[in-house]
């Protein structure tokens, strides 16, 4: 075996997380998977007969015995996604050990874990609400201190109409928007960089055009260079992951559609809303998980049965549907009698 065996577990999972960094992914998924790693090897370094420093814990003292024990306490206060994740980061940890000689074997199939369960959709409630969102940004609000319509119109209009996620929106380039009219497209640099690119029509092409026509007039015509982010902040500097959230709040509250936001999905219910919608509209699976950039079907695939469910449910309140189940009961009774 490798003379690394005698390496601090620190390191080891430092090395791991440098070879991940080769596949770009967001610096909050490095974060997660750094998060994880140490969580759960903090907690072998406390159940050792000598508790250790987790400086000095070495991947020789991660037996399967031992790891089935660190996360069942690990487990024990946590939500199944959460386990789920922190296991699959542990099992690519040790898959890489035993590419690079570390280790002989992975102890990780030893290791229970729950089964990971598909997040459900979380759109805007309300059938009229993405219209009434967008329709109240697009007035000018006198409450603001430097309004800017066209610029917020921008950022919902492609988050409802292409679906995009929030790191993708902050990736766009004004060079992003390309194709000739009736052609037009956004080019995303997709989650895990895989790129895709997302067809847009001539309404989202006009407002994009109306917004950077504006942002030409308040910074200049070097502010819509084609390597220039496409979303910036009222001082003409590109929006940062905090700044776009507070954005999309702040229209949610200038909506007053406060409550029809699901919680924990501020941002994201705008793409989840594009989904359900393309899932309403008879979109397949397969076409939903190309425009959302899915690395699986089975993600899309929510949004086609959530949509089904719905329909059962209108169908199901449909007063003939109740007539008939008072028919069907009256019918039941004769015949008993």
């Amino acid at each position: 075996m490798h003379d690394k065996q005698d390496e601090s577990l620190v390191v080891l999972i430092e090395e791991f997380l440098t070879a991940r960094a080769t596949r770009k992914p967001s610096p909050h998924t490095l974060a997660a998977y750094r998060r994880d790693l140490r969580a759960v090897a903090a907690l072998v370094a406390e159940d050792v007969t000598t508790p250790l420093p987790l400086n000095a814990l070495s991947i020789i003292d991660l037996s399967p015995r031992v790891m089935r024990a660190a996360f069942a306490r690990f487990a024990a206060p946590r939500a199944a996604a959460s386990v789920h994740r922190a296991w699959s980061t542990w099992n690519s940890f040790f898959t890489f050990l035993v590419a690079d000689g570390v280790v002989a074997g992975n102890p990780m199939p030893a290791v229970g874990r729950p089964r990971a369960l598909l997040p459900q959709p979380k759109p805007l409630r309300g059938a009229d609400t993405p219209e009434l969102l967008l329709a109240s940004v697009a007035r000018d609000d006198g409450r603001q201190r430097d309004p800017w319509p066209e610029r917020d119109v921008a950022v919902l209009a492609v988050a409802l109409c292409a679906g995009l996620r929030l790191s993708e929106l902050l990736a766009l380039r004004v060079g992003s928007v390309a194709g000739r009219p009736g052609e037009r497209r956004l080019e995303v640099a997709g989650k895990g960089g895989r790129p895709r690119v997302v067809p847009i029509e001539a309404d989202l092409d006009r407002v994009l055009v109306d917004y950077l026509d504006s942002r030409a007039r308040r910074f200049g015509s070097r502010s819509v260079r084609p390597d220039s982010a496409l979303l910036v902040d009222r001082r003409g500097e590109p929006l940062r992951r905090g700044g776009l959230q507070y954005l999309v709040e702040s229209c949610y509250r200038r909506a007053g559609i406060g409550d029809r936001v699901p919680r924990g999905a501020r941002l994201h219910a705008l793409r989840h809303t594009f989904a359900t919608r393309l899932a309403e509209d008879g979109a397949s699976a397969a076409e939903i998980m190309r425009l959302l950039g899915h690395a699986s079907l089975a993600s899309s695939q929510t949004y086609i049965e959530v949509t089904a469910g719905q329909q059962r449910d209108a169908v199901r309140a449909n007063r003939t549907n109740r007539a008939l189940a008072a028919l069907v009961q009256l019918g039941r009774g004769a015949a008993a009698r």
